[in-house]
C-alpha cells in the first residue's frame, strides 16, 4: 500500500506537465508570433508574388494616373516573354534618367524599404513603367503615311495614347522641316531588350526619348534588359476610385 500511495503524486504531477503548454506552444498561440507569421507570409508573397508599385510621373497618362498604386505579377513572365501591350515595370540602368540611385541617409533608406514593401510610400528611385511596343528582333519605325507606328512593318493600334506629338500629313510629318517629333529612324530591337514608350507620348523620357531628331545616332536609344523587368502591371488598387484591371 506505501508503494502504490507514493506513486500517484507521481503520476499526477506527470500528467500535469503534459497538459501544460510548452513554452513554445505558447508563444505560437501569441499575437505576436501570429503578426510575425503575418509579416512572412505578407513579404514573401510580394517579393515572388505580387507586389505594389507607386506611379511617380504623368508619362504614363490616362492609362495610369500620377499617385496611381499598381499592383505587378513579379511570375507574370516566368517561362514567357513580354510582348508588345504589356504594361511593365522595371529597374532602370544608368542609361535612364534617375537610373543612378543616388545616396540616402538611413532614415530615407528605411522609410524607402517600408515604401517598396508596402507600396504606400517611396519606391525604388530607379523603377519605372512603360508600355512594351516591340521585343528582340523586331523593327519599329515611326511613321506611316498617317503618323502610325508600325512594328514589323504593322500599323500599331494605340488607343492608349494620350497627348501624342503633332503630325499632319504634309504640314509636319516625317519629310517636313522641321519634321515631326513623333518619327525617329527604323530600329531593330537588339538581343535580350525591349523598346518602351510611354502612353503619354509627348510626355515620357523612355525608349525613343533621345531619337526623335533628325541625324540621331544608333546609341540615342535606351533599351529594358529582361533581367531588369520585375514583372507585369495587372491593376490598379488604390486610391479606391480608381480600383480595375489593366
Amino acid at each position: 500500500m506505501t508503494s502504490d500511495a507514493s506513486d500517484e503524486p507521481v503520476a499526477a504531477g506527470a500528467d500535469a506537465r503534459q497538459q501544460r503548454p510548452t513554452r513554445w506552444r505558447r508563444f505560437r498561440r501569441s499575437v505576436c508570433f501570429q503578426l510575425i507569421l503575418a509579416f512572412l507570409v505578407v513579404g514573401f508573397v510580394l517579393n515572388v508574388v505580387a507586389k505594389p508599385y507607386f506611379v511617380p510621373s504623368g508619362s504614363m497618362e490616362q492609362t495610369l494616373q500620377v499617385g496611381d498604386r499598381v499592383l505587378v505579377n513579379r511570375l507574370a513572365y516566368l517561362g514567357s516573354q513580354p510582348t508588345t501591350g504589356d504594361v511593365i515595370v522595371f529597374d532602370a540602368d544608368e542609361a535612364w534618367d534617375g537610373g543612378v540611385v543616388p545616396s540616402e541617409n538611413p532614415v530615407r533608406a528605411v522609410l524607402r524599404w517600408l515604401g517598396e514593401v508596402s507600396g504606400f510610400g517611396p519606391t525604388s528611385p530607379h523603377t519605372l513603367v512603360k508600355r512594351v511596343i516591340a521585343g528582340p528582333g523586331q523593327v519599329v519605325d515611326c511613321c506611316s503615311a498617317d503618323g502610325a507606328l508600325t512594328v514589323d512593318g504593322a500599323v500599331l493600334d494605340e488607343p492608349y495614347v494620350y497627348e501624342d506629338f503633332a503630325f499632319e500629313p504634309g504640314v509636319i510629318d516625317c519629310d517636313t522641316v522641321p519634321r515631326s517629333q513623333r518619327c525617329f529612324d527604323t530600329v531593330t530591337v537588339p538581343a535580350d531588350s525591349y523598346l518602351v514608350l510611354g502612353d503619354h507620348r509627348s510626355n515620357s523620357s523612355d525608349s525613343a526619348a533621345h531619337c526623335r531628331v533628325e541625324g540621331a545616332d544608333a546609341g540615342c536609344w535606351r533599351w529594358v534588359h529582361r533581367d531588369d523587368i520585375v514583372g507585369a502591371t495587372v491593376a490598379v488598387i488604390w486610391p479606391v476610385s480608381r480600383w480595375g484591371g489593366l
